[in-house]
């Protein structure tokens, strides 16, 4: 069975006891999570929302949260003496997904 959910404004495909990265959420780690924007559900028969099914909710616990390795941008301006070099690194959150529930 599996599933399509929406979280930080993207849709991962999630199965249960896989691992996922999503955007960072503002949850310990070790504690259970709840995501109830499920958009389609799938195992022999395929299930689609409209735009959410109603009801269907997918458990996940975190494992870890972290950050991502850094992305280096670097802008200049040829024959202008100017030059930026910035970094960033997103923050992400390590979720192993529990079960999927539909009613």
């Amino acid at each position: 069975m599996y599933a399509v959910i929406r979280t930080g404004g993207k849709q991962y495909k999630v199965e249960e006891n896989k691992a996922i990265f999503v955007e960072k959420l503002d949850v310990e780690e070790g504690q259970d999570v709840t995501f109830d924007q499920v958009l389609l559900v799938g195992s022999r028969s395929i299930t689609i929302g409209t735009p959410t099914i109603e009801g269907a909710k997918v458990i996940g616990t975190v494992e870890k949260q972290g950050r991502e390795k850094k992305v280096v941008t670097f802008k200049y301006k040829p024959k202008k003496h100017s030059h930026k070099k910035k970094g960033h690194r997103q923050p992400y959150t390590k979720v192993v997904i529990k079960s999927i529930e539909v009613k």
